[in-house]
């Protein structure tokens, strides 16, 4: 299975896929976590994209996209072959929210490049953590360069996850205001479920 945790800034990713890894393998199951970006080609590459400040949307658009298609065929499909489970923090839906939304490049633009780097492969679920964007901000030291991007800029993103949600039936939605053993509780009632009907199969 390959699972997809989203959401903006401070919405407490990476804790629950921590927590959800933790509680899968205590269950048997082989777990692989891995991040968009930085899974594919590298810190360089996370670095890069989050630390210089001259990098304008269209370089950063094919940066994330040669990621994306090195991610995949490194460290997502080879787990995927062996059977195991793949939590990934951030993956398709983040470009669209962040490039698209956020920065202003054409979806169908995205999309496009998208797809060549995408191979064809498609999460079984999204997890979308959703939290205010000012909640969100306060949580992180805002420290790389995205994360210091305005209010307004945070407030677009989320409104483009929220609008997938809306057209996506692989996103669930999941309300990380809530307090942490909540949101996990949340997203295993979800995941244990669709695990054992898999498996069943």
């Amino acid at each position: 299975m390959f699972i997809v945790f989203e959401g903006g800034e401070g919405a407490g990713k990476s804790t629950a896929i921590e927590s959800v890894a933790e509680e899968l393998r205590k269950r048997g199951y082989s777990i692989v976590v891995t991040r968009e970006p930085g899974g594919g080609l590298g810190k360089e590459i996370d670095e890069l994209i989050k630390k210089n400040l001259n990098i304008t949307p269209l370089p950063e658009l094919f940066l994330f996209m040669a990621e994306r298609a090195a991610h995949i065929e490194n460290v997502i499909e080879p787990a995927l072959r062996e059977g195991k489970i793949v939590l990934c923090d951030r993956f398709y839906h983040s470009t669209l929210a962040y490039q698209g939304y956020g920065r202003g490049i054409p979806l169908e633009l995205i999309e496009k490049v998208d797809e060549i780097a995408r191979q064809g492969l498609l999460p079984d679920v999204v997890f979308l953590l959703d939290l205010p964007e000012e909640i969100g901000l306060l949580r992180t030291e805002r420290a790389d360069r995205i994360e210091k991007e305005s209010m307004v800029f945070h407030k677009r993103v989320r409104e483009g996850y929220l609008r997938f949600a809306e057209d996506d039936p692989s996103i669930r939605k999941i309300d990380a205001t809530k307090p942490r053993e909540e949101v996990l509780q949340d997203i295993l009632k979800v995941l244990l479920l669709m695990v054992s009907v898999q498996q069943s199969v």
